[in-house]
């Protein structure tokens, strides 16, 4: 029997993220290297981690641990970070049942909203928003509701008023992000208050973002939602060590939640990812042994960023306030009229200094004058940085 014969095409494929396309981090870190730019774009460090944990990784790998671990996560990196969180915000995790090791925090953020947003849910977002939390919720079939933060002279603020507002019966997450990428504001215990009255006798959930958690400046505390008891019981709370440790590219993170809320969130984990690198995890749960790491990380970054806004003071940037994480938003209005991302790529190929427009963050176009820079860098590379920025 034959068949007849036909051209060879590539089937269509009808997109399920018809608005994403390469991210604007992707974007400038290619412009920034084709012009030879100082990258301040996106968020990583340009310095080495400490050469003690790649030693405690590279023993992990030497002892035999390099197949699969649980799935939850290496027993010894739960029950360490669970010793953390309630040593640094008084609440006890479970690190059987309410701890999971994930493959970095951008996952366990999806992981979360597809455990939970089912379609036609509405998941409030606050923006200017990190760029993987929309699509979280389109592939989950969910509804994005958008609040867009308040800024003034004083920063970035949540408008709570208006959080309460977008609530509706098929409100079913909110998400928040603090210390937050990519204002550089932190949430207040106040601000915990509020986000806790708006959801405090509903079914709303609510994720938290704290990747920048070990970074907030000035003698300022962070608050996490694990120190609100009404939060704590509804709330993904998601971190990441690679920010904590400067390892952005072991994609190591986890999530604390209540065991019911855990159980379901494992359910799509195991067919996610199943399961995280063996010997990092290994490697990061003997080092976090010692917490003067992330214990002096505050005093670190605060240097860094003050030695930034030192130098930026004398160009002719407007500093915005960044009271946590390592991105410092400034207006450009006296250099230039130009939007946001056409000044971001103007200022790589001109100044060949790269910054991220922070209209990217937003899910409808919202220009405000700003841009941001990440101050996670050696002290060469920023002073290289503002000398080409106090020329403009």
């Amino acid at each position: 029997m034959s068949f007849p014969c036909h051209a060879m095409s590539t089937p269509s494929l009808r997109t399920r993220l018809p608005a994403v396309g390469t991210t604007v981090f992707t974007q400038m870190s290619q412009l920034a290297a084709e012009h030879g730019a100082v990258n301040l774009g996106q968020g990583f460090p340009d310095f080495g981690c400490d050469p003690r944990l790649v030693d405690l990784v590279n023993e992990a790998m030497r002892a035999g641990h390099n197949q699969y671990p649980f799935m939850t996560g290496v027993p010894a990196l739960r029950s360490a970070i669970a010793a953390k969180v309630e040593a640094l915000y008084g609440r006890s995790y479970d690190a059987a049942s309410e701890i999971t090791v994930t493959a970095g925090a951008t996952q366990a953020i999806m992981t979360a909203i597809l455990c939970s947003v089912h379609p036609g849910d509405e998941v409030i977002v606050i923006e200017p928003a990190y760029d993987s939390y929309l699509p979280s919720i389109a592939l989950a079939g969910g509804v994005a509701v958008p609040v867009s933060m308040r800024v003034g002279d004083q920063g970035y603020s949540v408008p709570w008023d208006a959080v309460a507002g977008a609530v509706t019966p098929r409100t079913r997450m909110i998400v928040v992000n603090s210390p937050h990428n990519p204002t550089g504001s932190v949430l207040r215990a106040a601000d915990l208050d509020a986000l806790a009255c708006i959801v405090e006798g509903s079914d709303i959930l609510v994720l938290s973002d704290e990747v920048y958690e070990h970074m907030v400046f000035d003698g300022q505390q962070h608050e996490s939602v694990a120190r609100h008891p009404v939060l704590a019981e509804r709330a993904f709370l998601i971190s990441s060590f690679g920010k904590t440790y400067h390892v952005t590219g072991w994609k190591v993170g986890y999530v604390a939640a209540p065991a019911a809320l855990t159980a379901e969130f494992r359910k799509v984990h195991q067919y996610n990812v199943f399961t995280v690198n063996t010997p990092m995890q290994h490697g990061i749960a003997g080092y976090m042994a010692d917490p003067s790491p992330y214990l002096d990380l505050p005093a670190f970054y605060q240097k860094k960023r003050d030695l930034f806004r030192a130098g930026l003071a004398g160009t002719r940037f407007e500093l915005l306030p960044a009271d946590g994480t390592y991105f410092q938003c400034v207006r450009y209005g006296a250099i230039s009229d130009m939007p946001e991302a056409e000044f971001a790529k103007w200022l790589t190929a001109e100044a060949k200094v790269a910054a991220i427009p922070v209209s990217a963050f937003y899910s409808r176009p919202t220009e405000s004058g700003i841009v941001r820079f990440c101050f996670a860098k050696k002290d060469e590379t920023l002073k290289a940085a503002l000398e080409s920025l106090s020329r403009l």
